[in-house]
């Protein structure tokens, strides 16, 4: 059995919850394409500063700006701390796999890593969590669980 645990901001938990159903043998939207025995240790919903610094137990970098404690990063910032979530909910949890998700400025950063694999991404969707409309947010958080979901895959396989 593959312990996993998630730590997300833009993809607001999403990813854990189908997970969690796959694992349970009743998958949502997503279309699995691997068979593997997988359970949910942990699904976190973590959008601020202080979440990061009290549930994952590290100091994330300065953000380009913030709303209402809501971390705020450019593309590249994001990819960085995507894959600091991922470590940290993975080592936390003591899971088999960590993930992590982040979006502000740009296609945001998807990180998965393993106890010898790191791999980070980007959704397909540019949007700006400071000026873009609800649709193009949402794009791209749907871009981003299923990005998130086909990367987890290439580590159950």
């Amino acid at each position: 059995m593959i312990r996993v645990a998630t730590a997300e901001c833009f993809t607001h938990g999403f990813v854990a919850r189908e997970i969690h159903a796959y694992s349970m043998g009743y998958p949502g939207g997503y279309s699995w394409s691997v068979d593997s025995d997988v359970v949910l240790v942990a699904g976190l919903f973590i959008p601020t500063l202080s979440g990061i610094r009290s549930i994952l137990k590290f100091e994330p970098p300065e953000p380009s700006a913030t709303l209402n404690d809501i971390k705020v990063y450019t593309e590249e910032e994001d990819e960085r701390v995507a894959l600091m979530m991922a470590r940290s909910v993975r080592e936390l949890t003591s899971a088999d796999l960590g993930i992590g998700t982040t979006a502000g400025i740009g296609r945001g950063g998807i990180a998965v890593v393993s106890e010898n694999r790191e791999e980070v991404i980007n959704s397909d969707v540019e949007a700006d969590l400071r000026f873009s409309g609800a649709e193009e947010i949402l794009m791209r958080q749907r871009s981003g669980i299923r990005c998130a979901l086909e990367l987890l895959e290439s580590f159950l396989e």
